[in-house]
């Protein structure tokens, strides 16, 4: 069975993508814009291909950074190898957690 792979974009980013579907527990090789490895990491949860994964612990109302560039704000802690999306994460340009209040 092949090596999973997870790209960063960007040396800035704390986050990279997932070139497969990966499980929870399943070796993924992390490799940097130059295709050297950074990282092997152990994902903590199910990360579905083309979404985001922590290259290191993500504090609540951290940035996220991914092509050099900030993408969103934790919503809560993000631990290495947790899945970086909607569920933990709110735009930077568009604050959704300020509509659902006013809703």
């Amino acid at each position: 069975m092949k090596m999973k792979k997870a790209i960063q974009l960007d040396d800035k980013d704390n986050v990279a993508t997932v070139t497969d579907d990966v499980s929870k527990g399943e070796q993924v090789e992390v490799l940097s814009p130059m295709g050297e490895v950074i990282l092997d990491a152990k994902p903590i949860e199910d990360i579905i291909f083309g979404h985001k994964l922590a290259l290191r612990k993500l504090d609540k109302g951290e940035e996220i950074i991914k092509y050099g560039e900030v993408i969103g704000v934790a919503l809560k802690p993000i631990a290495v190898g947790g899945w970086v999306h909607t569920h933990n994460v709110e735009s930077g340009r568009l604050p959704t957690s300020e509509l659902e209040a006013e809703k």
